[in-house]
């Protein structure tokens, strides 16, 4: 391993790690089959190790590669974030804002961010990119992403934070009838269906339950997406607590979350680099969204 490690080798085995095939992997990345099998084989020499099994049925890590693979990933994302933070600051012509967006953030945000950034002193384009939280966070520490905007539930330190949004949290289940209404302490005598904790939406349910100290009981299984937990609750399986903008209609029975009369809300921040050279528009976007939300009147006991 005295030899330096190949960048493009590095690149041919996330390609890869992601499509689990080589003849995939090389039309993605736009080498010939025999050039990306080559220059894989290279980088396992040079690291010791093989990173990949090929059988009839398919590709799959080695060991290796499972303990090796998420490295390469983190070491490819950081060789872009160099190349891209590189451009932005030589080439004043690339006038774009990379924005991060969670799943859970509503359109109504989303479109509220173009509004904003066409006020802009500098004319800029906004690219998003919708991802998971923890991807989010990767790609604004990596320089992937100038923005994020995500729920406030998860601390960034050395990074800039501003609450640009709030929104009622509602309770979705079979029987929901919106002129009523559910107190947090009933709600230790529901059963709620849960996401994978990626977006954000189980981490406010569990920090939200636990700083009333109120018991959560869950659903044994996982939903993957909002709109399957509105379903599983029609079916029975017990209740789900969503945004209110997350509904996919104003029909689906559902009805407001209070904490002693007052409606439970969930916020949402935009976080960015306070040493990126975007700086100045950052903080004019994060602060323009905070100032242009529309809070929702609580509902009184």
């Amino acid at each position: 391993m005295a030899e330096r490690l190949n960048a493009e080798g590095l690149r041919y085995a996330k390609a890869v790690a992601e499509t689990r095939s080589f003849s995939a992997a090389a039309r993605a990345y736009g080498v010939t089959q025999p050039a990306l099998s080559n220059g894989i084989a290279k980088l396992e020499e040079r690291l010791g190790e093989r990173l990949f099994d090929r059988s009839p049925r398919g590709v799959t890590q080695t060991p290796f590669g499972t303990r090796i693979l998420p490295l390469v990933e983190r070491a490819v994302a950081a060789l872009d974030a160099v190349a891209a933070e590189a451009r932005r600051l030589t080439e004043p012509g690339d006038q774009k804002i990379r924005m991060g967006v969670s799943p859970l953030i509503g359109p109504h945000l989303v479109a509220r961010a173009f509004s904003a950034v066409r006020e802009l002193p500098t004319a800029r384009d906004l690219v998003l990119r919708e991802a998971n939280m923890q991807d989010l966070r990767d790609g604004l520490r990596a320089g992937q992403l100038d923005i994020i905007l995500i729920p406030a539930v998860t601390a960034m330190p050395r990074f800039e934070h501003r609450v640009i949004d709030v929104e009622p949290i509602v309770v979705v289940g079979p029987t929901a009838d919106e002129d009523a209404s559910l107190e947090l302490a009933e709600a230790a005598d529901e059963q709620f269906i849960l996401v994978p904790d990626a977006c954000g939406l189980t981490t406010f349910t569990t920090q939200l339950f636990h700083a009333h100290e109120v018991p959560l009981r869950t659903y044994p299984g996982e939903a993957a997406s909002y709109r399957v937990l509105e379903e599983w609750a029609g079916l029975g399986l017990g209740s789900a607590m969503i945004p209110r903008s997350r509904l996919t209609s104003p029909d689906v029975p559902h009805r407001p979350l209070l904490n002693e009369g007052r409606e439970v809300q969930i916020s949402f921040e935009a976080v960015w680099n306070p040493d990126s050279a975007l700086r100045p528009d950052l903080t004019l976007l994060a602060q323009a969204l905070g100032a242009s939300r529309q809070p929702y009147a609580p509902l009184m006991p």
